[in-house]
């Protein structure tokens, strides 16, 4: 499949442009409810390091069902550095070649990271969501700005997470007694649908099923690599 961006932009910037990058793309963010009963299939993304390369998977399911109906890697070699806040820099590219392998997009996308809970609100989930037209949720495991309440250990329990006098995302636990994932809106959806898009592909373990099928993805690549 033949990647039709939305958006185009350099990815070889300075973090000074990359900032401006964002904020001019977040212009054409946008929250929404999810269409009830038109979502078919979700996606999962997750990035894994392989010395200086990245190793990029994404994992499209049936929904409801969380069947495996496609699924894709690549291997980009990293050219930005790791800074907090411009992380999508950095393994946005990757990302979006995997997903080019697919034969066709899921109708949501679930993004290891942040979307809104960032410090301009223009996280990974909400950069590559915008830059594909896709409705996007970010679910990372740890917060990058705000905090919340303290959650009950039972799974289902969940607390606004505030920055500011702003509600971000929603740090939500999928399993008992287990750390809670931390949701947030990417791009083309509200932060209820992204959480109810979260519970029904939780699946017994701590990250939801697309993205913990394409974390173990690139975990296998990076293991044949080694090998080879």
């Amino acid at each position: 499949m033949t990647l039709q961006l939305k958006h185009k932009h350099s990815w070889d910037v300075s973090p000074d442009v990359a900032i401006k990058i964002q904020e001019e793309l977040r212009t054409h963010f946008s929250i929404q409810p999810l269409p009830k009963g038109e979502i078919l299939s979700v996606g999962g993304v997750d990035v894994a390091y392989f010395g200086d390369w990245l190793i990029a998977a994404t994992v499209v399911m049936s929904f409801p069902s969380l069947e495996k109906i496609g699924q894709a890697t690549a291997s980009v070699p990293v050219t930005f550095p790791y800074i907090p806040g411009l992380l999508s820099f950095r393994e946005g590219p990757s990302i979006l070649v995997s997903m080019g392998k697919l034969e066709s997009l899921p109708d949501v996308l679930l993004v290891d990271g942040h979307g809104m809970a960032h410090p301009r609100r223009f996280g990974i989930a909400s950069h590559i969501g915008v830059l594909l037209d896709l409705p996007s949720v970010g679910c990372a495991k740890s917060l990058l700005i705000g905090e919340h309440e303290p959650l009950s250990e039972t799974v289902g329990s969940s607390a606004n997470i505030r920055h500011g006098s702003e509600i971000v995302g929603l740090a939500f636990r999928t399993r008992t007694g287990v750390k809670p994932v931390y949701v947030s809106v990417g791009h083309k959806i509200d932060l209820p649908s992204a959480t109810e898009i979260i519970m029904a592909c939780s699946k017994g373990f701590r990250l939801p099923e697309p993205i913990r099928c394409a974390h173990n993805l690139a975990t296998q690549k990076c293991l044949q690599l080694r090998i080879n």
